[in-house]
């Protein structure tokens, strides 16, 4: 995944390009990147860091006087080494994407017989980044090469281009990853996440559509494609990897969150003590659990904030087996002799969930239930990666269907259909596996209703199976 910010302003932007970018940290962990355009010198200026061992701010802050201009693009990545700065018949130009290809070997063939280079490769291989900016050159236009991009591309892409003239930015062909446009007095800005504005003092201005295009400068913004009519944006945004107080849409991920425990937690029959939330983002959806259950609300387990990340995000299997015992730490007062009803995100491997419910006991929990704010995850993405896998087998649906099936492709609608023989049977192993008094899952039902978006326009790809390229 991945997360951008870009500004443009009538005076100096480096300072809020700098905290803009910061505050998609969230969204990636594995390379940070700026760049901007100073008019009066002609100059574009570049830094790009691993931040694979640190954090975007400990490496970007010291350097930020060598940064001058009044427009910055910015990029917190999981993929490769961003902005890519590119001099072409279409002038100058800084590129950031968010982007998974599908097809990036069959791109980079053709590229290549075309006699055109890459320069910018990642650990050996091409910089999809690179890949996307040399689609563009192809057009006569920015609009035409952009629209190369939509059209040649299989997965996704949603760029900024820090030009000579402006920022523009595009948006994903299906508006699967969102853009949010922000304004204040003498600046526009430019995010991934809603949540980078206030603290800045932008306000929200509009949320870009499917494959819309526009450039931004200090005095207004100029449409330069209108947006699709579908789209499929991704549902697990709202799910997962979306901050607490950003909106996509115009639905904040926080209500999202509530709204769907309330709704479990008012038809759920359990008898438990209390709600917990797994940090960070199955706190929303058990505060609602607990309101709509009438039980209390209680922190039985923290994260330890300062040094953890995602627990997926290292490149290694056991760091991430690691990194997912570490960060938790449990509250054994609060546990003792209760029956504790916990709510998370979802299950991917089920590496967190294993060690958590051996810890919850071993500190005296009476009974451990968990409640799961999305459906089972029984396809990888192949459009953004929210699943953070590389194939159906590294999720533990697909390894139990193969153990039940012979085939860890065979009959995944019927495993994927709520209520089904198959769903209950594979929802049960689940809890058997993990020593869990009970487990349940929301329905896709319940997630569409609480997102509050027709699910014509929501990418459930992850889920059954549906979704356009």
């Amino acid at each position: 995944m991945g997360g951008f910010f870009g500004t443009i302003a009538k005076t100096q932007c480096v300072t809020d390009l700098f905290y803009g970018t910061d505050y998609n940290s969230h969204l990636g962990t594995r390379r940070g990147g700026m760049a901007t355009y100073d008019a009066e010198k002609k100059q574009f200026t570049r830094s790009i860091h691993n931040l694979e061992s640190t954090y975007f701010r400990t490496k970007f802050e010291d350097e930020l006087d060598k940064f001058s201009g009044n427009s910055g693009i910015g990029i917190i990545s999981d993929t490769d080494a961003q902005p890519i700065i590119i001099n072409s018949h279409l002038g100058r130009f800084a590129i950031v994407t968010v982007a998974k290809i599908q097809n990036i070997q069959e791109l980079e063939e053709e590229l290549l017989a075309q006699n055109m280079h890459f320069a910018e490769l990642s650990s050996g291989k091409t910089n999809q980044t690179e890949l996307i900016a040399l689609l563009i050159i192809q057009g006569k236009t920015f609009v035409e090469g952009i629209e190369n991009v939509y059209n040649r591309i299989k997965g996704s892409c949603s760029m900024l281009l820090l030009t000579e003239d402006g920022i523009i930015a595009a948006r994903d062909k299906w508006g699967r990853t969102p853009i949010v446009i922000g304004r204040k007095e003498g600046a526009y800005a430019v995010s991934s996440e809603s949540s980078s504005f206030p603290n800045l003092d932008y306000q929200i201005d509009s949320y870009l559509g499917p494959g819309e295009i526009v450039r931004l400068r200090a005095e207004g913004i100029e449409q330069m494609r209108k947006p699709n009519d579908k789209m499929q944006i991704c549902s697990f945004l709202w799910v997962y990897y979306g901050f607490p107080t950003s909106c996509y849409e115009g639905r904040n991920v926080e209500e999202v969150r509530f709204l769907s425990g309330l709704k479990m937690g008012q038809t759920d029959e359990s008898e438990v003590d209390c709600a917990c939330g797994i940090p960070d983002s199955g706190v929303g959806m058990a505060l609602g659990y607990a309101e709509g259950k009438g039980v209390p609300y209680h922190r039985a387990i923290a994260k330890y904030t300062p040094t953890w990340p995602r627990s997926f995000t290292p490149s290694r299997q056991e760091l991430r087996n690691l990194v997912a015992k570490m960060k938790l730490i449990p509250n054994q007062a609060m546990l003792r002799d209760r029956r504790v009803l916990f709510c998370d995100d979802s299950i991917v491997r089920g590496t967190q969930l294993h060690d958590n419910v051996k810890v919850l006991f071993d500190c005296g929990a009476k009974e451990v239930h968990i409640r799961i704010a999305c459906p089972p995850l029984i396809y990888a993405c192949p459009f953004i990666g929210f699943t953070a896998s590389r194939s159906n087998l590294e999720l533990i649906t697909r390894r139990i269907i193969k153990e039940l099936e012979g085939d860890e492709n065979k009959n995944l609608e019927k495993y994927a259909t709520t209520g089904s023989p198959e769903y209950q049977k594979l929802v049960e192993i689940i809890r058997g596996r993990f020593g869990l008094n009970s487990l349940k899952f929301n329905t896709l039902e319940t997630l569409v209703e609480s997102i509050g978006l027709p699910k014509c326009k929501l990418c459930t790809h992850c889920f059954d199976g549906t979704g356009c390229f």
